[in-house]
């Protein structure tokens, strides 16, 4: 029981920042963007697409993996997908700048709770939990 309220308080909790960077990318793309265009590495990123481009879908995509998180719903593929967005946002962004090593970090301990969540999926109180044998999200 204990290890089932740890399991969704931390599902819970570890979504909002997600969900935040989510909601920062789609209300200030103007200041993610300059944010991005001033990373050392941002060539990396603007040769797919403009920050015009990336940011808002960037942020759709945080937005969208914090929230299926949030309620635990296809919790592995949500995992992945942040995992996806987040190693291009550390290394166009966070890798190579020369200021605090902080964010790099962050990014690092955030690829090792969506590495937990893409391996053990959503215990406790979840979507998932309660479509498992429906075919929604393999245990």
């Amino acid at each position: 029981m204990v290890r089932r309220a740890a399991e969704t308080t931390f599902r819970v909790l570890f979504s909002l920042i997600f969900l935040g960077a989510g909601l920062r990318h789609l209300v200030r793309p103007d200041d993610i963007a300059s944010r991005l265009l001033e990373a050392p590495l941002s060539h990396l990123a603007t040769t797919f697409a403009p920050p015009s481009v990336l940011v808002p879908m960037t942020g759709a995509a945080l937005g969208a993996g914090g929230l299926a998180l949030l309620v635990g719903a296809w919790t592995r593929s949500a995992a992945l997908l942040l995992a996806l967005v987040l190693i291009p946002i550390t290394v166009t962004v966070d890798v190579g700048h020369t200021g605090a090593m902080g964010p790099l970090f962050k990014n690092i301990a955030l690829l090792g709770g969506l590495i937990h969540f893409m391996a053990v999926g959503s215990e406790g109180l979840s979507f998932d939990e309660g479509t498992r044998g429906s075919g929604e999200e393999p245990p």
